[in-house]
């Protein structure tokens, strides 16, 4: 028999703290970031969701889901061979588990651990270990802006629309820093989040820091698959308060992370999610 799975654990999460002069946040992009706002250290219980099932969150009720649900492609050794093979496939997938009508995919990340790495280039991202939320109401809009033909965006924005994260372990489960996610139904929205402007070289978006509450609920799935993957809503534009916004996230330490664990692999599909 296996080990039982653990009820929860018990791990520092790192939250942000807005500037204290009131001026905007910003981060600059770049391997040498900087940025205008702190982050605190915080011992924060997280609940494993994995005994409760695929049903124990959804996206509508806590803004994110697992699902059992192999990929074709499990290389993901080569960018231009996973858009050419893991996007079609991915995007038909959010369509059937969703039921949107529209999927645009438009980029993706691979994380390869690699203890003391500190570069922020695409071949040395490493687990993001800061609670976030990767979009605003303001950038989502943005997003469709940037990513769908001009003629199009006036009849979507019409529609409800949605920024969902498809995120995936490779070549093995994701056992060393798992990703912990916040049930929106926890999260006080007026509070707990705040703009940060992501300032690249040629353009400039906008996400969300996460400042610590302790009525909010973190949870993790322990041991996700490769096999399997988890939709993470980063925003929705249906905002009447009937189903979730977005998902705080943050990848963390496991304390109970056994001696000797592969390092975390992981990839994440961002996707503009479209309904008729």
């Amino acid at each position: 028999m296996g080990a039982p799975t653990p009820a929860t654990t018990t791990a520092t999460l790192y939250f942000s703290i807005p500037p204290k002069d009131g001026s905007r946040a910003y981060v600059k992009t770049g391997d040498v970031g900087s940025n205008n706002y702190t982050r605190d250290a915080h011992e924060v219980q997280i609940q494993n969701l994995r005994a409760e099932g695929e049903s124990a969150a959804t996206l509508d009720t806590a803004g994110f889901q697992l699902y059992n649900h192999p990929a074709k492609h499990t290389a993901f050794k080569n960018d231009a061979d996973i858009v050419r093979e893991y996007y079609p496939e991915s995007i038909e997938l959010i369509k059937k588990l969703t039921g949107a009508s529209r999927v645009v995919l438009f980029d993706h990340t691979v994380r390869r651990r690699s203890p003391g790495e500190t570069g922020n280039s695409p071949d040395k991202r490493q687990p993001a270990a800061v609670t976030h939320i990767d979009q605003t109401s303001k950038s989502a809009v943005g997003r469709v802006h940037r990513h769908l033909p001009a003629e199009d965006v006036p009849e979507l924005l019409k529609h409800r629309f949605q920024i969902i994260n498809l995120w995936r372990p490779i070549s093995h489960p994701a056992v060393d820093w798992p990703l912990s996610l916040c049930d929106f139904r926890s999260v006080d929205p007026e509070n707990d989040v705040f703009p940060v402007r992501l300032i690249y070289p040629d353009w400039e978006g906008e996400t969300a820091g996460v400042k610590y509450n302790p009525n909010q609920k973190w949870t993790y799935f322990s041991g996700v698959t490769p096999d399997e993957l988890i939709l993470i809503k980063c925003f929705d534009s249906l905002q009447d308060g009937s189903v979730a916004l977005y998902t705080p996230h943050t990848a963390f330490a496991d304390p109970a992370t056994p001696e000797g664990t592969p390092l975390r692999e992981s990839i994440e599909l961002r996707a503009l999610v479209f309904y008729d």
